[in-house]
């Protein structure tokens, strides 16, 4: 698929311009503590396409994982994290981000999140792939959205930082081989070049690019696409998490139903009734999130039936609403209630486990770009994210991006110029149904690139999506949906070119042709990245990732056609 290198015609010459010492892309939980960790001297811009508080942050239900009961050891929350990784974590990385936890746990307790508690002290959760009860939750099942507010207000007071909602990211500035800025439309729909020092992308998710995801309808792997087009590194992107249990119903949008309800005691039935999950994993409903994925696909299969069922009604009625308000709000809105009656679901598009690589500061493969959060393979989650280890990343890998960000701006020139880019305008050719190809491309991604995958439909989810790019990718578009499904296509072909490439199954990559996990051969990481001068994408290997993420080297080969290792 050929790839322009900008998306909006401009010139630099005439364009409009503003000046930042750090600019952060997304306002999620990461860019807000990236935000938060530059120093006070310094100039911060915050933009975000939407409302501030619409991210995967603030739709995060099940917590936040730390180790805080005394009980509970680093060693535990390291070792359920790589095993729930598939044997392809960064150890180190692992290491660290665990055991710098409870820090930014605390920081946030300082800010204001009021967690919950029960007899005066934190009170502590589990849920599948851990060992221990070690899950911090804030009003029920509403984390992500406290977590936000307290993380919201504190930025909005600091004097330095300056937050642009509905601003679109168009494209990332690079001039001499470094990250310049970026191109953004603000809320009047005027293109701005947004010049700075150091850039931090934070952009989150890419659920959209499926037809059934837990994610707002921003997650549209904007970040991805725009790094991608820069010539930054991208890698895993074969590795896309499913939350098993996503309501079904409908009519209903499609809600997340929290792993939390299985970690107090739900069961997972079919539609006779069976507890399936014992047949397939001695964990039962607490195996991590792909194994009870493949499980629903393959128990549907086996029932000709198209959900499975969450059944709470063995548990106290009274625990069940007082953990999970939000979800028994949503459910009695079509005539459900969780204390009693069975609640459909089935697996959606969760959580990007690849993205953009960054090593431990968020550093990226192009000078002046920085990451942290969904957006980035840190090496923390290998082939599949352990539950509620995703906003514990954001923390972390938010302060050491804006910590090194602003350490870098302050080590650069002082000055700041508007460097000589341009990008051309061409004809756009005919109009055609934007939203259509958006749903066509979201279907056959859930048909072909799902919870499980095989060469053939992904040779065909691969070939469909050539023939969208031939007369999307092409065309300049003056309004976000445009630029929004121009982003999906990459990021869809991202994906199926590497889950392609992987001829085995690990983690959240399960290939019905390749059943088995191979480490002699696959203990490794996919690469992506395109030559900005020709537009042609290249695949490559990151060697076994016991060598780390900083040290290890790539080795890149030309695509044409299928992926090839």
């Amino acid at each position: 698929m050929m790839t322009p290198r900008y998306l909006l015609p401009f010139d630099s010459r005439r364009a409009s311009h503003r000046f930042t010492d750090v600019l952060v892309i997304g306002g999620g939980l990461a860019g807000l503590r990236a935000a938060n960790a530059v120093e006070s001297n310094q100039s911060v811009l915050v933009v975000t396409k939407d409302r501030l508080r619409e991210s995967n942050s603030n739709y995060a239900q099940g917590g936040i994982a730390g180790v805080i009961a005394p009980e509970d050891r680093f060693e535990d929350h390291v070792r359920d994290t790589l095993v729930a990784g598939g044997n392809l974590c960064d150890p180190d990385t692992v290491d660290m981000v665990i055991r710098e936890g409870p820090r930014r746990i605390e920081e946030l307790i300082e800010w204001g999140t009021e967690f919950d508690q029960f007899n005066g002290s934190l009170a502590l959760g589990r849920e599948g792939g851990h060992s221990r009860e070690r899950i911090l939750h804030a009003r029920g099942d509403a984390t992500g959205q406290e977590i936000m507010r307290a993380v919201i207000k504190r930025t909005r007071e600091l004097p330095n930082v300056e937050i642009w909602d509905n601003a679109f990211t168009v494209d990332l500035l690079t001039y001499e081989g470094r990250c310049r800025g970026a191109v953004i439309v603000d809320a009047n729909n005027r293109p701005q070049l947004v010049w700075a020092k150091e850039t931090i992308l934070c952009t989150g998710g890419a659920g959209q690019v499926y037809r059934e995801s837990t994610n707002p309808p921003v997650a549209t792997g904007d970040g991805l696409a725009i790094a991608y087009r820069a010539g930054v590194e991208l890698r895993d992107m074969e590795f896309f998490q499913f939350h098993p249990t996503v309501l079904y119903i409908a009519g209903s949008s499609r809600s997340l139903i929290t792993e939390a309800l299985r970690g107090e005691g739900a069961y997972l039935i079919d539609a006779t009734g069976n507890r399936f999950m014992p047949e397939y994993d001695s964990r039962a409903e607490l195996a991590p999130r792909d194994i009870v994925s493949q499980s629903i696909i393959r128990q549907m299969a086996v029932t000709k039936h198209p959900c499975v069922y969450l059944d709470l009604s063995h548990i106290d009625p009274a625990i069940v609403m007082r953990r999970f308000p939000g979800i028994a709000d949503v459910c009695d809105k079509f005539g459900l209630d969780i204390t009693s009656d069975r609640i459909p679901v089935r697996p959606g598009a969760h959580y990007m486990v690849g993205g953009v690589t960054v090593d431990r500061q968020g550093r990226t493969s192009l000078p002046g770009l920085w990451a942290a959060g969904e957006a980035t393979s840190s090496g923390l989650h290998g082939a599949n994210r352990l539950a509620s280890n995703s906003l514990l990343e954001g923390l972390v890998y938010g302060a050491h991006a804006g910590e090194a960000a602003t350490r870098a701006a302050a080590e650069g020139a002082s000055k700041m110029e508007a460097l000589p880019i341009q990008q051309s305008v061409h004809p756009s050719g005919e109009s055609f149904d934007i939203a259509d190809v958006r749903v066509s491309l979201k279907s056959l991604m859930g048909r072909l690139a799902g919870v499980e995958r095989n060469a053939p439909e992904l040779r065909e989810a691969a070939d469909s999506i050539r023939s969208f790019a031939a007369y999307v990718m092409p065309r300049q578009f003056n309004q976000v949906e445009g630029w929004e499904l121009q982003n999906l296509l990459v990021v869809a072909s991202c994906i199926v070119r590497a889950a392609l490439a992987r001829t085995e199954s690990r983690g959240v990559h399960f290939r019905s042709d390749y059943p088995k996990c191979d480490d002699e051969n696959w203990r490794r990481h996919l690469t992506l990245q395109i030559d900005v001068d020709g537009g042609h994408p290249k695949i490559g290997e990151r060697l076994p990732v016991t060598d780390g993420v900083s040290n290890s080297t790539s080795e890149s080969i030309s695509m044409s056609g299928d992926a090839k290792r």
